[in-house]
């Protein structure tokens, strides 16, 4: 056990938002002495065992560190560098034909990693959610006790300098309901930026590797263009429709952005509204 771990007993305990939780009374070792779980009095609580590494000494006291808070950074590291790895298995494919084939092995491994880290994802938004549905409920009961100390003020039930005391101590606790709020908010929107990024550096790469790997073993296959057979919808009345020869119908289709085409499928609206 180093100095510092030892240094922690007997000291005030309380979470990264402020709120004290307790006081260190002991620790619970390995057989190679190194700190499995830390002893905290939290009062009528009784004794609450801590993971150690959910603890940092910060000058007279120890800072607790949520457990949701040590998995999202996790997460976020994690996912992290296995999309960085991605995009630089992209780049050494890109730049060099000869990894084509190693590339798509190695693709899979990531590929693999990235779907543990899904699982891991969801378990993590269902307990930040569950998190801020108990900051919420925390916060309502505030409120009621804000507003209960107010009516007994009006009623002259409590004097002025108890009602202040009473805001001026549920204050402090809102603050730090809000602020561990904010960060669950910040981490949820961090996640999902990363989820976005999954689905935009995963998708995509994994067709350039595929049809890497195709073009490096010599078998380059392009699917033919089959949007003809989106305009063969069939069309009520005949006596309107002007005949085309069959290899023009394909042009509107190809063309996607003519402003022909959208006449078209405005005039077909039309004629489908008004039977």
């Amino acid at each position: 056990m180093s100095n510092e771990e030892i240094e922690f007993i007997g000291k005030q305990v309380k979470d990264m938002y402020g709120t004290f939780i307790g006081k260190v009374v002991g620790t619970i070792t390995d057989i190679d002495g190194s700190v499995q779980t830390v002893g905290v009095d939290c009062g009528s609580e009784g004794l609450r065992q801590i993971p150690f590494e959910q603890l940092v000494v910060q000058g007279a006291f120890v800072i607790f560190i949520p457990r949701w808070r040590l998995e999202a950074q996790r997460l976020l590291r994690e996912k992290g560098l296995t999309l960085r790895r991605i995009r630089a298995l992209i780049d050494i494919v890109s730049e060099n034909d000869d990894m084509k084939e190693d590339a798509e092995l190695i693709h899979e491994k990531y590929k693999m990693k990235l779907i543990t880290l899904e699982e891991t994802e969801k378990q993590i938004k269902e307990r930040l959610d569950h998190r801020l549905a108990e900051l919420d409920s925390q916060l309502k009961s505030i409120r009621m006790l804000v507003f209960d100390a107010k009516l007994q003020h009006k009623s002259n039930e409590i004097t002025d300098a108890k009602y202040e005391s009473v805001k001026t101590q549920t204050v402090e606790i809102v603050e730090h309901i809000e602020h561990e709020k904010a960060e669950i908010v910040n981490i949820q929107h961090r996640i999902t930026d990363l989820s976005v990024e999954n689905l935009e550096r995963t998708e995509n790469p994994k067709e350039q590797l595929h049809s890497a790997a195709v073009s490096y073993l010599g078998n380059v296959e392009k699917p033919p263009i089959t949007e003809p057979i989106k305009t063969a919808a069939p069309i009520p009345s005949p006596a309107i429709t002007n005949p085309t020869p069959p290899t023009q119908s394909p042009k509107p289709v190809a063309i996607g952005a003519d402003g022909a085409e959208d006449t078209q499928d405005s005039d077909w609206l039309s004629r489908m509204s008004s039977q």
